[in-house]
């Protein structure tokens, strides 16, 4: 099975933990250590939150801010609205932000926030069938 591990560096790995067990994530201890905390949406998607000590070794570029600079942003597929406003409601709750409005095509929802350190994060519900009316696809 093919996996993705999404590295984030972020100033406070119990904080950032703690937020993203709010939004849903639960912790993967094969993979957490001291300086990193795994955390599992999925059986394919997991986020390697790293403190920036870490984030910085074995490589040559400066890191940059997320909370300056738009950097990559990450979407979470969700089975309905209603989901994705329990999610966004928990992780305001927990110290997210959202930097946007909700955007509602009709087909699909989607609501953003950014997490303690300004990573960036699209809760989304898309209603499959109504996208491929849409499209004819």
């Amino acid at each position: 099975m093919r996996q993705i591990f999404i590295n984030l560096p972020v100033k406070n790995v119990e904080a950032s933990m703690d937020f993203y067990k709010q939004l849903g994530f639960t912790i993967n201890p094969l993979f957490t250590f001291d300086n990193q905390k795994c955390m599992v949406w999925t059986d394919q998607i997991y986020i390697m939150l790293q403190t920036l000590e870490m984030s910085k070794t074995g490589g040559k570029k400066d890191l940059a801010d997320p909370k300056k600079n738009r950097i990559a942003t990450f979407t979470l597929p969700v089975e309905s609205p209603d989901k994705v406003n329990e999610i966004m409601a928990k992780g305001l709750k927990a110290g997210g932000t959202e930097p946007t409005e909700l955007i509602d095509e009709g087909y699909m929802q989607i609501r953003n926030i950014e997490d303690l350190d300004g990573h960036n994060w699209g809760i989304i519900f898309l209603d499959i069938e109504k996208f491929k009316k849409m499209t004819g696809k």
